[in-house]
């Protein structure tokens, strides 16, 4: 079975380096220095990897066949795909698999449904319906994403909460009712953060009289 690791995205300096756009959660695996990589075109390739490393969170690779930044800037674009045996992977799959798995979360309750795959620099994200209706972006990573089921139907979600709509949705704001303890001590903390006005109008008018007479 064949996969996609990467597409070649910008040069990187001036000796042949280049961006990587992943699509594949195991890169350490797959652009481990002296591993080969078929390409897409098949013309571009294979190329080999001389040495990877990953700089604000995105994957750059030096190819012993793409030599400066010329040639590196034609390489854009190019897909990086290995073969893969299925039965050394078998949570394997396709992108255009996940379309349509149900959404759930680690104790099994559904959440939403998987619409696509958005891939970004970093790293790809899983867009979900959620049952509301709304859109939700989820890092298409394995602490988030930790299963992948495509043959019974779902993908299990761990996200962080406040990530989901349904998190927002599910907040309760406690608001006290008239007459009750808690809203008695708000009242009380209220008139505290007044200042008084008690007693000030006939110290200011004592005082305005003595100053008036020392003058005569």
């Amino acid at each position: 079975m064949e996969l996609t690791v990467a597409t070649i995205g910008r040069a990187h300096g001036l000796r042949g380096e280049v961006a990587l756009d992943l699509r594949t959660d195991d890169p350490e695996l797959r652009l481990a220095d002296g591993q080969v990589l078929r390409t897409i075109p098949a013309s571009a390739g294979p190329l080999t990897v001389v040495s990877s490393r990953v700089q604000n969170g995105r994957w750059h690779v030096a190819f012993a066949e793409i030599s400066g930044r010329t040639a590196a800037e034609q390489a854009r674009g190019i897909e990086l795909v290995v073969d893969v045996d299925s039965s050394d992977e078998e949570d394997a799959w396709y992108p255009h698999e996940l379309a349509g798995l149900r959404a759930e979360l680690l104790d099994g309750t559904v959440v939403g449904e998987v619409v696509g795959l958005d891939h970004l620099p970093a790293h790809d994200m899983l867009v979900l319906r959620e049952t509301d209706g709304t859109r939700t972006l989820v890092p298409f990573v394995r602490v988030m994403v930790p299963v992948v089921d495509v043959a019974g139907g779902r993908v299990v979600l761990d996200p962080p909460g406040g990530l989901l709509a349904r998190d927002a949705a599910n907040l309760e704001v406690a608001i006290p009712e008239e007459g009750s303890a808690a809203a008695a001590d708000a009242a009380e903390a209220e008139d505290a953060q007044e200042p008084s006005t008690e007693g000030t109008e006939g110290t200011d008018g004592a005082d305005s009289t003595d100053a008036s007479e020392g003058g005569r």
